[in-house]
């Protein structure tokens, strides 16, 4: 199931000399819906800061569909693909909310990190069965 991680706005400092947002701006948006959506799997912030802790993107694949425009209003949807010991892999869909358009997509493989041995490290059980639940297809985990 897909669930709302960010909602937002284009503004015209965000646009670049074409006249749409700029992809440093596409890649802001889709890492604050990162932390939504971990926090949705108990990978919240002070679950992070306690336990040493910390997430890293491995890899990142986005597709642009459709531009964004100043004063655009922006919500994206994140659905999680994939669940493995140590990484997930999950999808962000940005829609122009007033359109329902996709404007675009981005891919993202996550992986659980021990911030003092700076090495992954296996998801804990509670986080792991929560992520679980929230899987597109469980057969696909």
């Amino acid at each position: 199931m897909q669930e709302a991680t960010y909602r937002g706005t284009v503004y015209p400092w965000q646009c670049d000399h074409v006249g749409h947002m700029n992809i440093m701006w596409y890649v802001g948006k889709f890492d604050e819906a990162n932390w939504n959506l971990f926090a949705r799997l108990g990978l919240t912030p002070s679950y992070l800061r306690t336990s040493g802790r910390g997430m890293a993107a491995v890899q990142q694949n986005i597709t642009y569909k459709r531009e964004l425009l100043a004063g655009d209003i922006i919500e994206i949807r994140s659905i999680l693909l994939e669940v493995r010991e140590k990484s997930i892999r999950f999808r962000h869909d940005m829609t122009n909310a007033e359109t329902g358009e996709i404007s675009a997509t981005c891919e993202i493989t996550g992986v659980h990190m021990d911030r003092e041995a700076r090495k992954s490290t296996p998801f804990e059980a509670v986080i792991r069965e929560t992520a679980m639940r929230h899987l597109a297809e469980p057969a696909m985990a």
